[in-house]
This record gives C-alpha cells, structure tokens and sequence, in this order.
C-alpha cells in the first residue's frame, strides 16, 4: 500500500472521487462508510441493504446530513441524485453495481447468492469489484476472476480481511526471496461444532452482531472459508482435512507448526493453518538456506530458526476494505485473487443428524458447517461446495453428523445463480 496516501491527496486536490457502491449496511458495511468519510479521494456514494434504516443510519453514524441522502429505488433515480452530488440510501443492490458514477462495487454481505449477484452486476458493467464476501469467492471466484479480466475490471477479495492480511504477508515474503512454509491466522474463540443461532444468540444480542454470523465463527466455518482463501491464491494446501488448528503463543508457532519429524504437528510443509491463542493476527512462517540469512535473522532478534514468523497482530476488516477499491482503481491491482483452478474446497458437513425429505440452511445456520478440504479430494468424493447450500436445497436420504455431504444426497436449489456460475466453473476449470 505503499504510496496511496499520496495518490488520494493528488485525487483530493483535484476534486475528484473514487466512487464506491457499497452491499450491506450491517457491522462490517456500517464502519466501511465511516472510515471512507476519514480519506482522501474516495466516497461511499452509495448505500445498499434490505434494511433501509440500516443504509441510513450508517451515513448519518458517519458524520452526512440527512439532507444530503437520499432514498431511491432505480437506477435513473440514483444516477439523477448522485449528479447532484448526494449520497444514495436503496434496498436495490443493482444500483452499487450500476449507477453511472459508481466505479467500485463491495459487497459486503457475506451471503454466497447475494454476492454471485453483485459481482456478476459488477463486472457486467465494467465495474471493478471488491469482495468482503470470502463465502462467495471461496465457491465461484476462478469464474468471476477470469470473468472480470475479460472484462478488463479487477476482482478482488479484501485488504483487512484475514486472507488479504495473510496475502500481504506472504506477498513480502515470497518478493524478499524467503522460503514460505506456511500461512495462516489465528482463532479467538474454542470451535464448536454444534452451535447453531440459538444456542449463541445471547452473545449475539449482547455483542450487537448477526446470531447467524457469530454462529459462522464459532462453528469454524469461517475460518475454514478463510483458510480455502488463503490457499486457492497461493497454491497452499490444508495439511489435513479441516486443519490442525493446534493450540500456540506467537513465539511458539515455529516449533508448533514444524514437521512431525521436527517436533511440530505438520506432515509436510507449503500449507494453510490456523492457531488457538494468536488472534486477531496473521501469520506466515519462512526460511533461508543461506547461513548468512539466518545470522542477518537472529542479529535481528527474528529468533535461532531455522524457521522465523513475520506475525501481524492486527486485521482492521472493513476499516481496510476501502484500500483495495482504491488500488484496483489507479494501480489495476487486486488484493487477493484466486489464482487459477481451485486448490482447496469448503465442502459440507451434517451438523447433526439429518432426515431425508429434510431441508438444509447454509452458512451459521442449524443443519450443516464448512471444512476445508483438497478440491481434487472433494472432488473424488463428490462433496458439495459449502456455498450452493441454501434453504431450497433437500435431503434426499438419511445423513449422520458429521458426514460429508455429497451431491447424491441432496436436491440443490439450480435455480439460483450461484448454482449456475459453479456449474459453469467446473466446466471452465
């Protein structure tokens, strides 16, 4: 990000803007507005969710004037509004995407439908697109990467995010010449496998978030979501299905996340993990084969190696969101981006024991979370890719908790786009 300061002020002395249209008005959307309104060079033109109190308020939170928003419902409106110079408050998510002044797209949701849509409408219309929806990447982003590059727009995941935290990291790294062994991020909270929006719903209430979100993290989902990220843009894979997930400090992740054979829990290097004990950080652990590295590397008090940790021990989510916008914006750069064919795969496992006949929810819900597994292994067993379960889709046998779902098992919803998209990425791919 070296340099963007620099090149905001320059748009800012000549009274131009970088125009984001920003989906979903919640925890992550709300404080996207705010920070934007601290920078230079860059707008939230407009506000998008279900709820337009909620579009609202996030400009009225961030210091606007409720006589410089206004509410619309078209894209003529919209565009009529914004040459006025207002910002725009829609339950239309179309408009982020299509509204003539809008040059960047963020979804926001993290709703895998939601965020196939946004994308699509996005780089349709020649919009560049940032996503702070890892759900929906993780499912169709080689698709709607080489979709936008056809377009000529960037398609990005999300500065601040873990994965784009991770991304940074290892970009460093790799640029400086070290040996990356593995990449990951940190855990703050036990996995529970079973809880569901009831069981966390006190804690979401008193924490002011999403019972459905919350229960996303606490199942693990999330951050296997992020992991299949991590890996599908670098090449890494899950040492074991799901991870280890082994319990560590930041001084300790070297000898813990080393091989077997080393005393650590690792089968083999070049893969993706996650640590009880370190978060909100990020991490990356490398080497040298070169003796004068490794002395230039304890002169430096990075530790007696042979492996070192570069530990970022902060992750600012949507507060840096607005910063890929930006580079995709002047510089055509993305972020984080999957880097071809998926590597790794969320697949789909019962929560609980589960009826034929029954209907299935999705991500945070009661019937089924993530893991992530090896994309030539999910597809060996035929597993189902965590972001085309939604509440249309049908049990068509009896499933054990714990069980991988596959598709011989379910009447999916192929109605929906993400449905469609997957389908045509496997066949791409």
């Amino acid at each position: 990000m070296l340099g963007v300061n620099y090149k905001l002020a320059e748009l800012e002395e000549k009274g131009k803007n970088i125009n984001l249209g920003i989906v979903g008005a919640g925890q992550m959307g709300m404080g996207m507005v705010s920070q934007v309104m601290l920078m230079k060079g860059i707008k939230p033109a407009v506000v998008s969710d279900i709820d337009l109190n909620r579009a609202f308020n996030a400009y009225i939170n961030a210091g606007i004037k409720s006589d410089d928003i206004a509410k619309v419902s078209t894209i003529a409106e919209a565009n009529e509004k914004m040459e006025q110079g207002k910002y725009i408050v829609t339950d239309n998510s179309e408009i982020a995407s299509k509204a003539n002044l809008t040059d960047v797209a963020i979804d926001a949701t993290g709703v895998p439908e939601v965020g196939a849509k946004i994308a699509l409408d996005a780089i349709d219309n020649k919009k560049h697109i940032v996503m702070l929806n890892v759900e929906t990447d993780v499912c169709i982003g080689p698709l709607l990467k080489k979709l936008a590059d056809n377009a000529g727009v960037v398609y990005t995941g999300s500065a601040g995010d873990e994965p784009g935290a991770v991304k940074e990291l290892y970009d460093f790294a790799d640029a400086a010449g070290f040996d990356v062994k593995v990449i990951g991020k940190g855990k703050n909270n036990k996995v529970d496998l079973d809880c569901n929006p009831d069981t966390v719903l006190e804690e979401a209430t008193r924490r002011g978030v999403s019972p459905h979100m919350l229960a996303s993290f606490k199942d693990g989902t999330k951050t296997m979501v992020e992991l299949t990220c991590m890996s599908n843009a670098t090449g890494f894979v899950p040492d074991i299905r799901g991870a280890h997930g082994a319990e560590a400090k930041v001084n300790e992740l070297t000898s813990v996340l080393s091989l077997k054979e080393e005393g650590g829990v690792l089968n083999k290097y070049g893969v993706v993990e996650y640590i009880k004990g370190v978060a909100p950080g990020v991490f990356v652990i490398v080497s040298s084969k070169l003796d004068t590295v490794k002395a230039e590397m304890k002169y430096l008090s990075m530790g007696d190696g042979p492996n070192y940790v570069l530990y970022r021990p902060y992750h600012l989510a949507s507060l840096e969101t607005p910063l890929s916008a930006v580079k995709a914006v002047l510089d055509h750069q993305s972020t984080i981006v999957p880097m071809g064919a998926p590597v790794s795969e969320v697949i789909t496992i019962a929560k609980k024991d589960l009826k034929a006949g029954q209907n299935l929810d999705g991500i945070g819900g009661y019937t089924v979370y993530g893991t992530i597994e090896l994309a030539k292994t999910a597809k060996k067993i035929n597993a189902v890719p965590l972001g085309l379960i939604n509440k249309k889709t049908v049990l068509k046998k009896n499933v054990k908790k714990g069980e991988v779902i596959t598709y011989d098992m379910v009447d999916l919803d192929e109605s929906s786009l993400i449905f469609q998209l997957r389908k045509l990425q496997d066949r791409f791919f």
